[in-house]
């Protein structure tokens, strides 16, 4: 993807640091985060469970719990506007209406005890002043765009009576609801069944390609990141290892762990007998390796890589890597 096509940055991420200070330790769970989104891009933030993804949207949000949280570090550049700079009253009028966030599970974000119609209306009346039947009405439209069935009845209904696919709608037409320039998607299908994931993301990438929302999506699943895709951020150890377009990742990966993901993929028709793995576990946060965090799991791994760390390096026009030694010239499997 050309990077230079005249589309206006939306969030540009520099250095960013959240640090959790705990009785084990200092936990890095973010630790020098870079990278920017596009209007109307989809940007996928890949890696394990505990590599720092999560914990980098709820630092762009301001809504890191502290203590024993707390950035220390780094610039957070809204639409010309640095986020960690506003009181918490200018953040309180972004969430929502210029910056949505949609959770992997809706259960834990819906109330349980109110209508899924007050709670949309709730939105409109938060950010655009809307009351009554004006309220109601443009909670009606939203459910409508996103192919809910009988949205009228809908809006009467209370959380625990919707399916889960039904639930992920409704919290996609909250998220949509103002037309915000950035969507941040946490795991939004994980807990659905195939079919309705599908049709949750084909639901997402319409809508954010209709008002040309930037999306920061957060996930594990490399088929996603496939399909919603145009960019790529791995994540390992609460840093970016790999940055670059979804077709040079999957393509010419240069950092293996991006190598072990992909190798770690079933493929259909081939020899392949059984899944490779990647050997080893994740570093705890808090006691990181002294070079490069992968060097221990890494089947490449020299002397230089224990002992010092990689910075994050441009190899090709829109393609960078935390890598001593990036595997541009090894045949990927």
């Amino acid at each position: 993807m050309n990077r230079s096509d005249g589309r206006n940055v939306v969030l540009r991420v520099s250095g960013l640091k959240t640090h959790f200070f705990t009785s084990a330790g200092t936990m890095r769970a973010v630790d020098g985060v870079d990278f920017e989104i596009r209007s109307g891009e989809v940007l996928g933030l890949v890696g394990e469970s505990g590599c720092g993804k999560s914990v980098t949207a709820l630092s762009i949000l301001r809504l890191i719990q502290s203590p024993p949280g707390r950035i220390i570090d780094g610039a957070v550049d809204f639409l010309g506007q640095d986020l960690l700079g506003l009181g918490e009253r200018e953040m309180r009028r972004i969430r929502g209406e210029k910056i949505a966030m949609i959770f992997q599970d809706p259960l834990t974000s819906l109330n349980p005890v109110l209508r899924i119609g007050y709670q949309l209306a709730e939105v409109f009346r938060f950010h655009r002043g809307f009351r009554g039947a004006q309220a109601r009405g443009a909670s009606i439209g939203m459910l409508k765009s996103t192919d809910i069935g009988s949205p009228e009845e809908m809006v009467h209904r209370y959380p625990h009576e919707l399916s889960g696919g039904m639930r992920q709608r409704v919290m996609i037409a909250m998220g949509l609801a103002c037309e915000p320039n950035l969507l941040i998607a946490d795991e939004p299908t994980t807990a659905l069944d195939v079919t309705v994931q599908a049709q949750v993301l084909k639901l997402i990438k319409e809508l954010c390609r209709e008002h040309q929302t930037a999306v920061m999506l957060i996930t594990h699943d490399m088929g996603v990141v496939a399909y919603m895709c145009q960019q790529v951020a791995v994540m390992y150890a609460g840093r970016v290892v790999e940055h670059t377009d979804v077709f040079s990742l999957f393509g010419r990966p240069a950092h293996p762990y991006t190598e072990g993901l992909l190798r770690s993929l079933p493929r259909l028709g081939g020899k392949q007998k059984r899944l490779a793995s990647i050997p080893g576990q994740p570093p705890h946060l808090h006691r990181l390796p002294r070079g490069c965090s992968f060097s221990p799991r890494c089947r490449y791994v020299t002397d230089q890589c224990v002992q010092e760390a990689p910075e994050l390096r441009s190899i090709a026009e829109g393609h960078r890597v935390r890598c001593h030694y990036p595997l541009q010239r090894r045949e990927t499997p």
